[in-house]
C-alpha cells in the first residue's frame, strides 16, 4: 500500500538521471550536457552496456571531468532493462527518470513531467508522444505496433495510457527502488508499467516531444523486440 506523499521542494529535490548507453559515442556527451543545463539538482548515472565503439572512453572522460556522477560498466551486453536496473539500484534521488542517450527525447520536457510529482499528486508520470507534443514523422508500422502493445498492456493493467512504450517515465525515487524489476532488454517498459499498476501507483500522463531516429541513424529496436514485448506484457501482468 502506497503512503500519501507531500509536495517536493523544487530547489531541494534531487533528480537521478539514469542514462543507459550502448554504442552512443556520437551523442552521449551532448545528452549529458543537456541534462546538466536543466534547472534541477541532478545525479547523473551512466551505465555502459559493454559498448564496442568509443562510448566507454567518452563516459570515462565525462566522469573524470565531473560531468557524470556515477559510471557502471556491464561486463557483457545485457540489454537496456538490465542497465536501467543497475542505475536504479545506484540511485538516491527523490525522482528517477530514464534518459536515453540518442537525443530522441529532450530534457526540456522535464518540467511538465515532474510537475505532478512536485505537487504530490502522482507517484509516476509517463510521457506520451501521442498527446500533442512535437514529433518527427517516421515509421507507420512502428506506430501501429506501439498502439497494439499499449492497448494490450492497458487491458491487463486496467490503465488508459496512450503510449506505454515511451521512454520518459518519471517515478518517485523510493517507489522505483522498491519495484521488483527483472527484465533485461526492451521489456523494461511493459514491466515497469505492470509493476506500477500492481502497486496501485497514481500515474499521470503528459505530452512530450519526440525526435525519432532512423535505422541508418542508429535506431536499435526491431520487430523482434515488439514480439518480445507481447510476452513481457502477459508475463508481468499475469505472473507478478
Amino acid at each position: 500500500m502506497l503512503t500519501p506523499v507531500t509536495p517536493l521542494k523544487k530547489a531541494e529535490m534531487l533528480v537521478s538521471v539514469l542514462i543507459p548507453v550502448y554504442n552512443e559515442e556520437d551523442t552521449v556527451a551532448q545528452i549529458v550536457e543537456l541534462v546538466r543545463a536543466t534547472p534541477y539538482l541532478t545525479e547523473v548515472i551512466c551505465v555502459d552496456d559493454c559498448s564496442t565503439d568509443g562510448t566507454r572512453d567518452i563516459v570515462a572522460r565525462l566522469f573524470a571531468d565531473g560531468r557524470v556522477h556515477r559510471v557502471i560498466h556491464q561486463e557483457r551486453n545485457r540489454g537496456k532493462g538490465a542497465a536501467i536496473r543497475a542505475a536504479i539500484a545506484a540511485s538516491t534521488g527523490d525522482i528517477v527518470i530514464v534518459q536515453d542517450a540518442d537525443l530522441e527525447y529532450s530534457p526540456s520536457d522535464w518540467p511538465t513531467l515532474f510537475e505532478p510529482l512536485v505537487q504530490g499528486k502522482a507517484d509516476a508520470v509517463f510521457g506520451s508522444r501521442f498527446l500533442g507534443g512535437t514529433h518527427r514523422v517516421l515509421y507507420y508500422w512502428h506506430a501501429i505496433g506501439n498502439g497494439i502493445l499499449t492497448t494490450l498492456s492497458n487491458m491487463f493493467s486496467n490503465l488508459n495510457l496512450t503510449d506505454m512504450e515511451c521512454c520518459y517515465k518519471a517515478v518517485r525515487g523510493e517507489l522505483a527502488r522498491s519495484l521488483p524489476l527483472r527484465s533485461e532488454r526492451f521489456g523494461f517498459e511493459p514491466e515497469i508499467t505492470a509493476r506500477l499498476a500492481h502497486a496501485n501507483a497514481r500515474i499521470f500522463e503528459v505530452p512530450v516531444t519526440y525526435s525519432g531516429r532512423t535505422y541508418l541513424e542508429g535506431k536499435k529496436i526491431t520487430w523482434r523486440d515488439g514480439a518480445a514485448a507481447l510476452l513481457h506484457i502477459i508475463r508481468y501482468n499475469l505472473f507478478p
